[in-house]
């Protein structure tokens, strides 16, 4: 049965649990998309500067990436990790050649990945007879998932409200505070959790030296350094990892969001003499590393790397930032920062419901943090006159909303 936009909207706030709320673009129901581009059930065509929130990093319906679904799904889609399955092996040794790690767990979301490396901390520490070890340090305004364990790494409490009491253990540090770093990273901390930009909190980039900082205090104390690159990895910042502008090699990282184009899939990495506590029993995923969602990454990892889109993205970052540091010129009453990194970059307003939502009038998709930070993902495939299409139309409904 086909249904128009409303009467979508109307079944879905029957059957669907409330928790998205009625936020601006629930009315919009997407047929399709091509490239960086989505398409209405009536047609209308949307520039999408939001990937799904980093997940479509080479774009909607992508050639290549479309061919291995299809293809796989013709072939088999589920047979437990009971047996060897052919693309989770070529994805684990993709990944590996291109990181620090030397083995992958697969699961299927960021913060299935997170969880993960939560737990390999926590027997990392108790296979070595260390049981006093067994807190985690995150940073104040990160985000690490929607589990309750996830959720007690978050340094967000309006997140906490409603789930309290959260798992103990967990302790909080203000980004970039050398000082708290080094009183609370101690003999009872199994892991220190990081984002190297926050992007729940606004595209927050943490600084380079405060991670090496991380790095170097973990391992003097002990303790395993995880990097969540759940949506800075895949080349977001113009590196595989964004880590890799630190120039450090963390323990564990975590990747998911971009790494399937699409099709859930996350993976928890690290070096072989950690991740060999991960012992028979200690943890699985059922649908984790399946054939079609492994297809799906490997046929992404493959283009990402075959066609050299880590070049790419820093030369779209370019263009992209030149252009709205023009506009923060051009109207400095309205716009107080904008930051990032390659193609994650945030707009910091006074306001910016306002300017989201006359965006979305305007055809273009972008994300509104804390009513204040315009969060820009954009595929990677965007062109340059996409992204002065983009700056453009931003400068039109600065103007028109006054400077």
């Amino acid at each position: 049965m086909a249904y128009t936009t409303p009467e979508l909207a109307q079944l879905a706030g029957q059957v669907l649990a409330p928790n998205y709320g009625k936020r601006i673009g629930m009315d919009i129901a997407f047929s399709h998309g091509k490239g960086p581009w989505l398409y209405t059930l009536e047609g209308e065509k949307y520039l999408d500067f939001l990937g799904g929130i980093a997940v479509c990093c080479l774009g909607h319906a992508h050639p290549k990436v479309t061919q291995a679904i299809q293809e796989q799904a013709g072939k088999l889609l589920h047979v437990s990790n009971f047996f060897l399955i052919e693309s989770q092996v070529r994805l684990a040794s993709l990944l590996t050649e291109h990181s620090f790690a030397d083995q992958v767990f697969f699961c299927n979301s960021g913060a299935e990945a997170n969880e993960a490396a939560l737990k390999l901390a926590k027997k990392y520490a108790q296979d070595r007879a260390q049981p006093q070890r067994y807190e985690v340090v995150s940073l104040q305004d990160s985000f690490h998932g929607r589990t309750i364990a996830t959720l007690s790494a978050t340094g967000q409490s309006k997140l906490h409200e409603g789930f309290r009491p959260l798992l103990p253990g967990f302790s909080y540090l203000p980004a970039n505070d050398v000082q708290a770093a080094a009183e609370l990273i101690g003999e009872r901390t199994c892991a220190v959790i990081v984002e190297a930009i926050q992007g729940e909190a606004g595209v927050r980039p943490v600084a380079d030296e405060y991670i090496r900082m991380l790095r170097e205090l973990c391992t003097e104390r002990g303790a395993l350094l995880i990097l969540d690159e759940i949506q800075t990895g895949m080349g977001r910042t113009g590196k595989f990892f964004a880590h890799e502008h630190a120039c450090i090699e963390p323990d564990i990282v975590t990747l998911a969001k971009g790494l399937g184009n699409g099709v859930p899939i996350g993976a928890m990495m690290a070096r072989k003499e950690i991740m060999e506590h991960l012992t028979p029993g200690s943890h699985g995923s059922t649908f984790g590393g399946n054939p079609l969602a492994t297809a799906a990454a490997v046929a992404t990892l493959e283009t990402l790397f075959e066609e050299d889109y880590l070049t790419r993205i820093q030369e779209l970052s370019e263009a992209l930032l030149k252009g709205l540091k023009d506009l923060k010129k051009k109207f400095p009453r309205k716009i107080k920062e904008v930051r990032g990194r390659g193609l994650m970059v945030g707009i910091e307003f006074e306001e910016a419901t306002a300017i989201h939502e006359a965006l979305l009038q305007r055809k273009i998709i972008t994300n509104c943090i804390r009513g204040k930070v315009l969060r820009l993902l954009p595929p990677y495939v965007i062109t340059r006159a996409e992204i002065d299409l983009f700056v453009g139309e931003l400068g039109a409904v600065l103007k028109e909303q006054g400077s």
